[in-house]
């Protein structure tokens, strides 16, 4: 895995920018899936989070945090392209669990 550097980017609200995680690719039989065939893999790394949802005058912040993994709903944010890296901003509810090691 290769670090890369965290983009200056700050979501808004309850949104969270993630960076989906490859899986493994695997080749049976010799067969060569294209990447648009492909499905988006549905973990994730929380790069970074917004404030929170704001009730009578307060932030209630998002259960996630800054290198959570995350496990996505299948067709789940907003593709983005920053300095060359993919990333996704994702709204709360797009977030389905945290995955624990």
């Amino acid at each position: 895995m290769s670090v890369v550097a965290k983009p200056n980017i700050k979501p808004l609200g309850t949104r969270a920018l993630v960076r989906r995680i490859e899986e493994n690719e695997t080749q049976v039989g010799g067969i060569y899936i294209p990447d648009s065939a492909k499905e988006k893999p549905q973990q994730a790394e929380v790069i970074a989070v917004g404030p929170g949802e704001l009730k009578d005058g307060k932030a209630t912040p998002l259960p996630v945090k800054e290198g959570d993994r995350v496990l996505l709903s299948k067709y789940a944010g907003t593709d983005i392209k920053f300095d060359g890296e993919d990333y996704q901003l994702v709204r709360e509810d797009d977030i389905l669990a945290i995955i624990e090691s």
